[in-house]
């Protein structure tokens, strides 16, 4: 049996798939199984499209409350603002750069890997721009390659919050 390693992850992200988990529990699992009664009613199941979604939908989800129990149980809660702030980014910090070219701020929060979300600067601490920071301090500079191309960034600010 192969021994999965913990995964880091913050409050919020073990919060949030909590969230998800009592969701999916709490009202779609009970949708779907209603949706299967109600398909069930309408006769032979061989040309039941709405019975095959329904037990499609009904694997999805239980796939998802698998996978969410099993990272609940693998997780490694870092709880970043009970660490003393010595100025240098680590996992769960936030992370305000700014972009050497444009003069634009970003801020990053470093998360694990069920947590990020571009869109939300969530960055995954082992991607490219997460590997870049991790270990930095304020005013340091570093360039990041990403698809998009190289980026230069200045470390303006580092919050453990």
């Amino acid at each position: 049996m192969e021994i999965m390693e913990k995964e880091p992850i913050t409050i919020e992200g073990l919060k949030k798939l909590k969230n998800e988990l009592e969701d999916l529990k709490s009202n779609k699992r009970p949708k779907i199984v209603a949706a299967i009664a109600e398909a069930r009613g309408h006769g032979d199941l061989k040309e039941n499209a709405e019975y095959h979604a329904a037990k499609e939908q009904q694997g999805h989800v239980e796939t998802r409350i698998l996978q969410i129990n099993d990272l609940i149980a693998r997780a490694n809660v870092i709880d970043v603002t009970k660490v003393e702030n010595d100025g240098k980014v680590i996992f769960g910090s936030t992370v305000s750069v700014k972009d050497l070219e444009n003069n634009k701020k970003i801020s990053f929060k470093i998360v694990g890997r069920d947590e990020a979300d571009v869109k939300k600067n969530l960055v995954y601490f082992r991607s490219p721009v997460g590997k870049s920071l991790i270990g930095k301090k304020v005013k340091e500079s570093l360039i990041v390659n990403t698809p998009s191309g190289e980026k230069n960034y200045e470390i303006l600010e580092v919050k453990y919050i």
